[in-house]
């Protein structure tokens, strides 16, 4: 019933960094939405041409307020927020761009996923714009090959995200696969974690933790949200509770918490079971070994056990 709700699909949406005064909101009705959280109206609105698959506004940015734009169009968009201008791109994707993401380590430095099966890091203050394009052959693979030189991935690029630091980008791409890159160097670091299912034809919104250790990565899969350890791949557990497709995850690192979403249109919290301390007179040794790490157990209860 709001005068200004989006037409069509909201794909992404993000508070304003520095303050909660501020939230962008993004979707299919090819429209980038400032809100004014006090309010509740749109200070600005931008307008592409095609569908807008994904944005964001960089963690760390002092300098700039670059909104950087995913949409239908292989140009990456930048709005700035300042001006109310969006007529700064990046130049470089043959295809539409899915996924974008700010490092949280370089203010100016941008990551992109495209429907190319490319991924491209960008300095935004340089006139060419891009740093480099990823390979997931690391360069070893001959120029003689059918396949396109310098792809992330054989399939659409549609899911971007950094680690806590900053020093390494996970990506998801339709070929099922999952890459880890050291985001210095650009290079593949060939960490394997098996098939991952992604039949997303949008942006896959996935997360990875912060402040844990090991890291995870928590990425949507079929109905269940399955829970990666970002540096050794293992599939430590698959969170079910969704009655319908998963398409988005949030964590919230100051109490450790997950945040997914679904087509069941239900918002489900995953907390973190604490620890119970072992009693002085007990041995480890004699306590049942868990080979779930409790953390991220499936606390649900199903109704068959009610009786």
């Amino acid at each position: 019933s709001h005068p200004d709700v989006h037409k069509f699909s909201v794909e992404t949406v993000q508070w304003y960094p520095h303050d909660t005064g501020m939230f962008t909101s993004s979707s299919f009705d090819k429209t980038l939405k400032i809100w004014d959280t006090n309010t509740l109206q749109p200070a600005d609105i931008f307008h592409f041409e095609g569908t807008v698959y994904s944005h964001h506004m960089s963690p760390v940015a002092t300098k700039h307020c670059l909104i950087a734009v995913g949409t239908k169009s292989p140009k990456v968009q930048l709005c700035d927020l300042k001006s109310g201008s969006s007529s700064h791109i990046l130049q470089g994707h043959r295809q539409e761009v899915l996924a974008v993401s700010w490092s949280p380590r370089h203010e100016y430095v941008l990551a992109t996923g495209s429907a190319d099966g490319r991924v491209k890091l960008w300095d935004v203050r340089r006139a060419s714009g891009c740093l480099s394009t990823l390979d997931q052959h690391n360069g070893e693979k001959s120029k003689a090959s059918s396949e396109a030189a310098n792809t992330a991935h054989n399939g659409r690029v549609n899911g971007l995200c950094y680690t806590g630091d900053g020093l390494h980008l996970l990506t998801i791409g339709t070929d099922d696969r999952m890459r880890l890159w050291n985001s210095s160097t650009g290079e593949n670091t060939l960490m394997n974690y098996g098939k991952v299912c992604n039949e997303s034809w949008k942006g896959l919104k996935f997360a990875i933790s912060c402040g844990c250790n090991p890291e995870f990565a928590f990425v949507p899969y079929g109905s269940t949200i399955a829970v990666y350890t970002v540096f050794t791949g293992e599939l430590i557990t698959m969170l079910r509770g969704h009655y319908s497709t998963a398409n988005c995850c949030a964590f919230q690192p100051h109490f450790q918490e997950l945040y997914s979403g679904g087509k069941d249109c239900n918002i489900l919290a995953w907390i973190p079971a604490p620890q119970q301390p072992v009693p002085d007179d007990i041995s480890e040794k004699s306590l049942p070994q868990q080979h779930l790490n409790p953390a991220y157990e499936d606390a649900w209860s199903s109704s068959d056990d009610e009786g």
